[in-house]
């Protein structure tokens, strides 16, 4: 009871928190914030000058870099966060109904197709359909859910395994309980810790596939102003004008490393409640 309380004092848990909550507010606030905030002055300077009345410099066509981190934040994190919450949505009831079923022929043909799906490289899916229709961030939604699906549901179907093999279960079901309330009420609830592991993992990998897209040129609109997309466009100048890159590259290392530090601090402190009790 002493650790749980120790943990649940609120200044504590700012202190534990401060760090990832700092790294994931920056970059989150920038992208939220930035569009609203930045100017619409789109005179162009001498390409590639650090200083001349710019905060961080012109970029390789002499726009403000600071005026573009401002508006290219919204594409990459929303996205992101969007493709990241629709997975889930997705492939966790599929993994939970996968993972309870008795019905063999049921089981193979929720997860032979995404074995499938698995078997194809995320780069080369990532490539062909993005490439189908660039620019359009619906699509490259669906196509960031679509290659972190197999991978999301095969990790439910386990977790949902494991749980539904425990003797709890079995007395729930002796007991007349129907499988929709022993799935959410039970076998779902004892599915988090595992699935919030994964998603700090996932959300990284979803950052990683959209600004992957962006530096190829399939995500977004060649014109548009995006994080990733500085990183590409500026590459060649980074020992003249090195903030055009490192200025966006930092703010993805930032919200990514933020990301995976909160949930692991978040399932450590529920593995200390769990000892306490």
């Amino acid at each position: 009871m002493r650790v749980a309380r120790r943990y649940a004092v609120p200044g504590v848990l700012v202190r534990r928190y401060a760090v990832p909550g700092m790294l994931v507010a920056v970059p989150v606030l920038l992208a939220l914030v930035g569009p609203v905030i930045a100017s619409d002055d789109t005179t162009k300077d001498v390409a590639f000058v650090l200083g001349g009345g710019h905060w961080f410099g012109t970029d390789f066509v002499g726009r403000d870099v600071w005026n573009e981190v401002l508006l290219g934040g919204r594409s990459l994190v929303v996205v992101a966060v969007v493709a990241t919450v629709c997975t889930y949505l997705i492939a966790v009831p599929v993994g939970l109904v996968a993972g309870m079923t008795r019905n063999r022929l049921l089981d193979e043909a929720v997860m032979r197709p995404l074995d499938l799906l698995l078997a194809v490289p995320s780069m080369l899916m990532l490539l062909l359909l993005a490439s189908v229709a660039p620019g359009i961030p619906w699509v490259l939604i669906g196509v960031v859910v679509l290659i972190n699906l197999p991978d999301v549901v095969r990790i439910s179907r386990a977790a949902a395994l494991s749980v539904s093999a425990r003797p709890a279960v079995e007395a729930m079901r002796l007991q007349g309980e129907s499988r929709i309330r022993i799935g959410l009420g039970y076998v779902a609830r004892a599915m988090r810790r595992t699935l919030a592991a994964d998603l700090g993992t996932r959300f990284t990998g979803a950052i990683y596939l959209v600004a992957s897209a962006s530096f190829l040129g399939v995500g977004v609109s060649p014109q548009t102003s995006d994080w990733a997309a500085m990183v590409d466009r500026n590459r060649t100048g980074l020992f003249v004008q090195p903030w055009a890159v490192v200025l966006p590259a930092l703010l993805i290392v930032m919200l990514s490393i933020g990301v995976n530090l909160a949930f692991d601090r978040w399932l450590r402190d529920r593995a200390m409640e769990g000892v306490a009790r």
